[in-house]
């Protein structure tokens, strides 16, 4: 019987040694992040509507489905490229989403690390540089009395419109003389400022719907367009990730462009769909009517194909945003795109 009992430890011994084995082989085999979750970050703004549609509608969960996997969406808002890029990299969120200039930043950064690349764009917008001072008709006008109120100062996409638009007017070399200028704000606590003419705001770069809202009241005028600064529309929003992200959850990835496209599809053949979802994940004072007309102005369009993103890096390389110069958009886009026709 103790022979026994003593074979039969030893048996136990062996099977869990085996099944011990079967665990650490399969843990080693199973990415950190598992699949089926997926964290996103967006910001405020029309130009987000491809992402409040597909969260209103719960696409991401149902290509999830078609794929054979649950997926668990988690949402966070944010304000600025900066704040989407330092989350992005702290491992707080997977997915940020802000303008090509972020986008490029981190590109760069992260070049033969965590190689951060660009999904898909959300939009093309133009992005309007407004102010209430009666004085300020061009670029020129601005003197140290005014504050510029942006989301990312130096690094976000309005930043770098500015600073386009200030070496396009001012000349070669001159591209930041506008930027000591400049304050860092979420566009709702701008607009409020610049309309109710508090905080020593006295211009706003922006985008739909805030610049629009602007315009309405008659104090308050367009100095610049982003689509003068760079010749045509452009694109303004796009979303990224971590190149760990995309290996380690290929469905998950899936789910999300699969989700993506539908979105956009859903808009362009449904404004009044489209203009829904958007009321329903931003709640605010603009009506429905207002939402409509926005997305029949032929200057916004959503697509997920780049658009005059590449005059953005020669820009931020030639002035040394960035160290690393791209030979074309399909550098700092992931391939799911490539057979497109970018810009």
């Amino acid at each position: 019987m103790r022979q026994s009992g003593r074979l039969n430890r030893r048996a136990l011994a062996a099977v869990a040694a085996s099944v011990m084995g079967l665990l650490v082989t399969s843990a080693i085999a199973t990415p950190a992040s598992a699949e089926g979750r997926i964290r996103i970050a967006e910001q405020y703004g029309l130009g987000y509507l491809p992402l409040h549609v597909l969260r209103h509608n719960q696409l991401i969960e149902k290509h999830g489905k078609a794929l054979g996997l649950d997926v668990t969406v988690d949402w966070v808002q944010l304000s600025g490229g900066a704040a989407m890029n330092d989350a992005l990299l702290s491992g707080s969120i997977d997915l940020g989403s802000a303008g090509v200039g972020p986008l490029l930043t981190i590109w760069d950064r992260t070049k033969g690390s965590a190689n951060v690349k660009a999904i898909a764009s959300l939009n093309d917008m133009p992005l309007f540089l407004t102010t209430n001072n009666p004085k300020v008709r061009t670029l020129k006008d601005f003197t140290d009395a005014d504050r510029i109120a942006l989301p990312a100062v130096k690094v976000g996409v309005q930043a770098r419109v500015l600073q386009m638009a200030v070496e396009k007017e001012l000349g070669a070399g001159k591209f930041d003389a506008l930027d000591k200028l400049t304050v860092s704000m979420p566009h709702p606590d701008a607009t409020a400022a610049l309309l109710s003419g508090s905080g020593g705001i006295t211009a706003h770069l922006s985008s739909p719907p805030f610049q629009y809202q602007q315009l309405d009241d008659p104090k308050i005028h367009k100095v610049v367009s982003s689509y003068d600064v760079l010749g045509g529309p452009h694109s303004f929003n796009l979303i990224w990730s971590k190149q760990s992200f995309r290996d380690e959850n290929p469905k998950t990835y899936r789910a999300f462009l699969n989700a993506l496209r539908e979105a956009m599809d859903l808009i362009n053949a449904n404004h009044d769909a489209a203009a829904d979802a958007y009321l329903a994940q931003n709640k605010g004072s603009l009506d429905k009517a207002y939402i409509l007309r926005l997305l029949n102005d032929p200057d916004i369009r959503f697509t997920v194909t780049p658009n005059r993103t590449e005059a953005f890096a020669d820009f931020m390389h030639k002035v040394g945003a960035i160290k690393n110069k791209p030979a074309s958009w399909k550098d700092y886009f992931f391939d799911d795109l490539h057979d497109g026709t970018g810009s």
